[in-house]
């Protein structure tokens, strides 16, 4: 395991976007936990989300892995980059020819995955329990951790997303065409999803039997891969005072169903970029 580190440690290292994403990612990200803080102004009204209630335990949970969550490409963009400098440049072949496998080549890469996700998730950690602890207006030890969830919820998001990321980069081996195929795949579960939720609707003759319906109905597209990960972690912004006082209702259940879709997708992802690495002769 030492050697693969220092081998993707030395191949990182002196590839510029790696150092460039990886330093934009993680300012960015200090950033964006913090702007909460900031007074916006939406005609003529402004508003605060510290003074919403997104800074009190144990929302603030809910809130930071949402928002940082958002930043999730330009870490996946390090994967990929590092992945497909690999083909481009030929260090696959003459790796191989050195003596590394196939599956330590794919363990080498989980390892950059894994340590970028840990690394990420402690930051937001750190950083969410100091801002609460600041600015939280609740300070009661049973609502601190009470939703610590959404961390590794947050995780398993990362994970499951850079899997998906690496499982493209050996497959199509240029980052272009893996940009383009994450677009396209993201297109195609999009409009499955809008014509499964369409029919649906068809099906309620009214919304009173539309709701016993959706408590009691599990739509497929659901399990698929972008829906399972953004299932992980629902829109916060519900749960704003503003929200509640217009009569919004924050509802959500832990998403036992999401969690082991992403795991399974994740086993499925790896295998399926050995898989390819082994059919292959590069």
């Amino acid at each position: 395991m030492i050697r693969l580190l220092k081998l993707e440690y030395l191949k990182n290292l002196n590839y510029n976007p790696f150092r460039i994403f990886a330093g934009l990612y993680f300012v960015i990200l200090i950033l964006l936990l913090l702007i909460g803080l900031i007074d916006f102004d939406f005609a003529g009204i402004k508003i605060n989300l510290k003074e919403q209630g997104m800074y009190d335990f144990p929302r603030i949970w809910n809130f930071t892995t949402y928002i940082v969550g958002l930043l999730k490409i330009f870490l996946g963009c390090i994967i990929v980059f590092s992945i497909c400098q690999e083909f481009s440049n030929r260090m696959f072949k003459q790796n191989i020819i050195d003596g590394l496998s196939r599956e330590e080549f794919i363990a080498s890469k989980l390892l950059t995955i894994v340590i970028f996700t840990g690394f990420s998730t402690l930051v937001v950690f750190i950083t969410t329990f100091i801002l609460g602890k600041s600015y939280s207006s609740t300070q009661e030890n049973a609502l601190i951790f009470k939703e610590i969830y959404f961390i590794f919820n947050y995780f398993l998001k990362l994970f499951t997303f850079f899997s998906f990321l690496m499982f493209l980069s050996v497959l199509f081996r240029k980052s272009i065409f893996v940009f383009l195929g994450f677009f396209m795949f993201s297109v195609i579960e999009g409009i499955l999803k809008f014509l499964e939720r369409i029919s649906f609707i068809t099906k309620a003759q009214n919304p009173v039997e539309r709701e016993k319906l959706e408590m009691n109905h599990h739509f497929i597209t659901d399990y698929l891969p972008l829906e399972s990960m953004s299932d992980l972690i629902p829109n916060p912004l519900i749960r704003t005072k503003m929200a509640e006082l217009i009569g919004m209702e924050f509802k959500f259940e832990y998403p036992i169903a999401s969690v082991v879709s992403c795991i399974i997708w994740s086993i499925i992802f790896i295998s399926g970029s050995y898989m390819i690495l082994k059919k292959k002769d590069w």
